[in-house]
Parts: C-alpha cells; sequence; structure tokens
C-alpha cells in the first residue's frame, strides 16, 4: 500500500515539476504559430539534416504536451502540417496526440480521480451516461465533433470504466478524420510568402474544411443513429 502511494507522489511531483518549468521559463510562447511561421526555415534546415531526430523530438514534445493538458496540441497539429507535410505530418501528429491522450487519461484514472470528480463532477454524469448507453461509439462521436476540449475527454474518460486499450485505438481512429484536415491547414499556411497567399485556393479550402468539418461530422452522426433507430425498429416490428 505504501509502494504504491509513493509512486502516485512520485507521479504528481513530475507533473507538477513538467508544467512549472513550462510556466517559468514560459514555453508556451514556442507553442504559437507566429513563432512557428518565422522559424519555419531554420526548422526545415534542421528537418532536412536530422529527419528522424527531428520527429522524434517534435512527437516526444507532442505527447507532453497532451498528457499534460498544456495548451498548444492545435497549434503543434498545424505545426506538423508546415513542418512535415500532409503524410507524414498527420503520422506523427496522431501517433503522439493519441499516446499522449492516453497517458493523460491514465494520470486522471489512477492519480488525480477525485480532483477530477470534484471539478468536473457535472460533465461526468453526462460522459458516463454516454459510454453507458453508447460504449466505445461514444468516445468515437466525442473524438469526431468536439463537443467537450480535447484535454477534458482526456481526463473525464479516465473516470469511466473503459479500459485504456479501447480508449487508444478509438481515440486514433476518431481523431484521425479531424487530424488530417488540421494538418493540411498547416501544410497550405506553410506556402504563405504574402499576404496574396492568403487568397489560394488551397488554403482557402484548408479553413472552408476547417469550419465544415465538425458540422459535417455531426450530421454524418446523426444520419448513422437515425438509421440504426430505423433498423433495430424494424426488427422489433418483424419480430
Amino acid at each position: 500500500m505504501k509502494k504504491k502511494a509513493l509512486k502516485k507522489i512520485l507521479i504528481i511531483v513530475v507533473i507538477a515539476a513538467l508544467i512549472a518549468l513550462f510556466k517559468t521559463f514560459n514555453l508556451g510562447e514556442y507553442l504559437t504559430l507566429s513563432y512557428i511561421k518565422e522559424s519555419q526555415e531554420k526548422f526545415q534546415i534542421l528537418y532536412g539534416d536530422h529527419r528522424t531526430a527531428v520527429i522524434a523530438i517534435y512527437m516526444i514534445i507532442y505527447i507532453l504536451v497532451t498528457s499534460l493538458s498544456l495548451p498548444g496540441a492545435a497549434v503543434m497539429t498545424i505545426a506538423a502540417g508546415a513542418l512535415f507535410g500532409l503524410i507524414v505530418g498527420t503520422v506523427a501528429v496522431s501517433f503522439a496526440s493519441t499516446i499522449g491522450a492516453t497517458l493523460a487519461c491514465f494520470v486522471s484514472r489512477f492519480i488525480l480521480r477525485d480532483w477530477i470528480q470534484a471539478r468536473f463532477g457535472d460533465k461526468l454524469k453526462t460522459v458516463n451516461d454516454g459510454v453507458e448507453r453508447e460504449g466505445a461509439f461514444y468516445l468515437f462521436t466525442l473524438r469526431l465533433i468536439p463537443v467537450f476540449p480535447f484535454w477534458l475527454i482526456n481526463l473525464v474518460m479516465g473516470l469511466t470504466k473503459m479500459p485504456l486499450k479501447k480508449f487508444y485505438w478509438v481515440s486514433q481512429v476518431g481523431m484521425l478524420a479531424g487530424t488530417i484536415v488540421y494538418v493540411n491547414a498547416g501544410k497550405e499556411i506553410a506556402k504563405i510568402e504574402s499576404l496574396s497567399g492568403i487568397l489560394s485556393p488551397g488554403l482557402i479550402l484548408s479553413f472552408v474544411l476547417l469550419g465544415l468539418f465538425p458540422l459535417l461530422a455531426k450530421k454524418s452522426i446523426e444520419f448513422y443513429k437515425s438509421r440504426k433507430g430505423a433498423g433495430e425498429s424494424g426488427v422489433e416490428v418483424n419480430e
């Protein structure tokens, strides 16, 4: 029992230290679109010389940001498109964001349960009811349609009974479409060299997709549920 308590204390101390470092050194200023745009040329040179190392470091930073529920995940996703392109950026973000989310879920479940219960109890009931009613599909819906913030889903889902393995793969599949849209937006932003670039068809399309994606995802889920409900009603009638 003491050993388990010591492990919890150690994890809490490590988390607190990492967050303190982030705040003390104002590391958030490096997770902005303006900084990434200003440093794009340097990053591209570094990426060209040390491709694997740059991707690995990027993923580690992304995992730390998401696992500690720090701000900057959305910017880092867009940055992946600017730095790595659509394919590599999507793969790097997909795995890093899902690993970070799963770690945040783990910390929530085994370390911060009481604090999260007190802080987000009202939202926890909504999520618990959804998981009880629809299972993994409810998490898939939350990932596809951003009803709650990314970091909040990770923390609140930690207090449900869903196994971490299922949380991981459902999150990875559910976040993939959104990841592609954001990474593609970053890829297009990287091409802007002047104000005229803002009106480029590729960038306009990327921002249209960013705006329409949640709506399209919501409509798709509603259509699926309506078809499913109609199918179940048909079975009952036949019986």
